[in-house]
């Protein structure tokens, strides 16, 4: 199998840059005020000095993947400049049940203020990345990579590919305006108008080449969506970059492996549908080039993290 030199046309991958950190500047102030409202926190108000500090630690309950370490230092910073936010591990690290991930010091009304969305955020991404692990430690040894959907929370896209990627999987594309990926709906529609599967994909290129310029023309993504193995047979002269098997099972991907290295056609194979840890690795022993799944995204429970009082 030679998938790797398959892969020559690749979805924009989400990375921790400036623009994510921009991005969660203006998130971070939304998911404060759900807790804070246009008040405060009454509870350390009336309990708490003003000028209290003092010291906590993240800790992870249970054994897992970190993702959100960056995040919530935003969010820290969010409720008070004046907060310490100290990494101890980075995203991506495994860790075990009981370790420290990371330190939080200074006022501590603002760090009780921060608590509750510091360890929301770090839940649910952590709880992703690891999911992803579980996915990516199945399919060691071949050479099918893991993909996240557009299956994730609005509003929390950013945020839950950067997960996936921090437990060790690719993002598919970001959204409708990064590739051209034709559905079964669209091929529906399509039909209507005479079009085949393979019409479709020639019209998707032509599109492409039409409406954008040269360079992001040539990078531009095109996938079409095929749930049978004649389907597959008529797209493959068409010359798409990417075909997505729709809940084929196992014999039938197979089949469809045999059928496009006989052809000896360059496409990108990618499985969808029903990937789960107890699936992944059959459905990769195949041969497909890639399985694309929202499993980690809305079926993973979050990882437990507590927030641990150290000192004052």
């Amino acid at each position: 199998m030679t998938t790797h030199a398959r892969f020559t046309h690749e979805f924009h991958q989400i990375t921790w840059d400036a623009a994510m950190a921009a991005h969660v500047e203006v998130v971070a102030r939304q998911w404060l005020a759900e807790d804070l409202g246009a008040e405060c926190d009454w509870t350390s108000v009336g309990l708490i000095a003003a000028g209290h500090c003092g010291t906590a630690e993240v800790r992870g309950r249970s054994p897992g993947v970190v993702a959100g370490i960056e995040a919530a230092g935003i969010v820290a910073a969010a409720i008070d400049e004046s907060l310490e936010w100290m990494p101890v591990v980075r995203d991506g690290d495994a860790i075990e049940a009981g370790a420290s991930v990371a330190r939080l010091a200074g006022p501590v009304r603002s760090m009780l203020a921060a608590e509750r969305t510091i360890l929301n955020v770090m839940g649910r991404l952590s709880g992703i990345a690891s999911a992803v692990r579980r996915l990516v430690d199945a399919v060691a040894g071949s050479d099918c990579r893991v993909y996240d959907t557009r299956k994730t929370v609005p509003g929390w896209r950013l945020l839950d590919k950067y997960a996936v990627r921090c437990g060790g999987g690719w993002n598919h594309r970001m959204g409708l305006f990064d590739a051209i990926l034709i559905k079964d709906n669209h091929l529906a529609a399509a039909a209507e108008e005479g079009l085949t599967p393979a019409d479709a994909v020639r019209r998707a290129r032509e599109f492409v080449r039409r409406t954008f310029p040269a360079e992001r023309a040539a990078a531009t993504v095109v996938e079409i969506e095929v749930d049978s193995l004649s389907q597959l047979e008529l797209v493959l002269p068409a010359g798409p970059d990417i075909v997505l098997l729709d809940n084929m099972g196992l014999d039938a991907l197979r089949q469809a492996v045999a059928i496009r290295d006989a052809a000896t056609s360059p496409v990108v194979l990618e499985a969808s549908g029903g990937i789960r840890p107890d699936t992944v690795a059959a459905i990769a022993g195949t041969g497909v080039d890639r399985v694309s799944t929202g499993w980690p995204c809305h079926h993973a429970p979050w990882l437990d993290l507590g927030l641990d009082w150290a000192s004052a």
